[in-house]
């Protein structure tokens, strides 16, 4: 596994990176042409580190192929979830939209994939195999 002191840049050993799927799961809905991206901590402990890391601008830098006119976050942490409404990513919606997914039910999985630095204190709590 690597190990970073943030996504973006592999130095400090007291943390490492993996993807945000490791830490949490999602789901999404839509309405018109703004797609609802859930993302809900697998244990609290991760709770901190979503909310640092997973922001509207690292969203909206993830979506950018797609171009969202506006990433919004909603923090619920009593849940430890957030919930993200994007707009302007789906093609138009469901009925203008020519895509195979025409309510964007795959794009949880665009966003689960953004990788995310994580305290090495903490790796026991993550799901998944190492790499």
């Amino acid at each position: 596994m690597n190990q970073a002191s943030n996504p973006m840049n592999p130095t400090d050993a007291s943390v490492v990176s993996v993807p945000l799927y490791r830490l949490a799961h999602g789901r999404t809905g839509d309405k018109g042409n703004r797609s609802n991206i859930s993302v809900i901590a697998w244990n609290p402990a991760l709770w901190n580190v979503l909310v640092e890391q997973v922001t509207e601008a690292r969203v909206a830098q993830q979506f950018a192929l797609r171009h969202p006119s506006h990433v919004a976050r909603y923090l619920l942490p009593n849940l430890q979830a957030m919930n993200f409404v994007i707009d302007e990513v789906l093609d138009g919606g469901v009925n203008d939209a020519l895509n195979l997914d025409s309510h964007g039910k795959a794009l949880s999985f665009l966003l689960l994939d953004i990788t995310v630095a994580v305290p090495v204190d903490l790796q026991k709590y993550l799901v998944g195999p190492d790499h």
